[in-house]
């Protein structure tokens, strides 16, 4: 059996570096990818949401992430929701907050049900 073939989509420096280390480093590259996979696919903790933002439990989550009701700004400089009062902005609306590549993200989902 030969050497594997990398990945075409690994980066040179990868595919040129990793066959040179020896079992015991690679068995730690391993450990630490592993650990670095479930700590970007991990919840996002309430702690750093924004503090409009409202989680909710959402059956069936098949997403990574965390999904919340949040109220926001439309952006438009003439309009009242601009003041930053929670009775003047747009919403509730649906976002999911997520990791990528160590970043946190936010997409839009939806409007909630029934309101």
């Amino acid at each position: 059996m030969g050497q594997p073939l990398p990945p075409t989509s690994l980066p040179k420096y990868l595919a040129e570096g990793l066959p040179k280390q020896d079992t015991e480093t690679l068995q730690e590259i391993q450990h630490y990818v592993g650990a670095l996979i479930e700590y970007r696919d991990q919840p996002v903790n309430t702690d750093e949401l924004p503090d409009t933002a409202e989680p909710i439990d959402e059956p069936d989550n098949s997403e990574k992430g965390t999904v919340v009701k949040e109220k926001v700004t439309c952006g438009d400089a003439s309009c009242k929701c601009v003041s930053g009062n929670p009775v003047d902005m747009h919403g509730p609306y649906l976002y999911r907050y997520y990791r990528e590549n160590g970043t946190m993200k936010s997409e839009y989902v939806g409007k909630p049900e029934g309101e």
